[in-house]
């Protein structure tokens, strides 16, 4: 099964020492989309412990990743990444089928899915 999102290398890296800080070691990656934000949909990731039947699961860089079977279609090709500054660090979400975003970069929304946008 072709992977849904990728996981770049520093993004992994990142990731695996983020399970090892808060004793994920064993969890799941989650990489969801939600409703909210300007622009409507949101992104999310966290660490879980239970796969869902809903849910499929990929592995990239050794990690475990789930995506919901509802979410695939929306995440399709999107890159996940992690870039360092002299700022700090975070992780940069790369979705070709977002059509539009807000000034805040984390809200997005689909031709084909616009969620349900909430004031910022």
């Amino acid at each position: 099964m072709a992977e849904v999102v990728e996981i770049t290398e520093a993004a992994s890296f990142q990731v695996k020492e983020m399970m090892r800080h808060n004793e994920e070691e064993g969890s799941f990656l989650r990489v969801a989309v939600k409703g909210g934000g300007c622009s409507g949909l949101t992104y999310g990731m966290g660490f879980e412990q239970i796969q869902s039947e809903k849910d499929d699961l990929y592995e990239q860089f050794g990690i475990p990743i789930l995506i919901a079977k509802d979410d695939a279609p929306i995440l399709q090709g999107t890159v996940v990444d992690y870039k360092q500054s002299l700022m700090g660090g975070g992780f940069t979400i790369e979705n070709p089928n977002a059509i539009a975003s807000c000034g805040c970069g984390t809200s997005f929304r689909t031709a084909k899915k616009a969620g349900t946008p909430e004031n910022c």
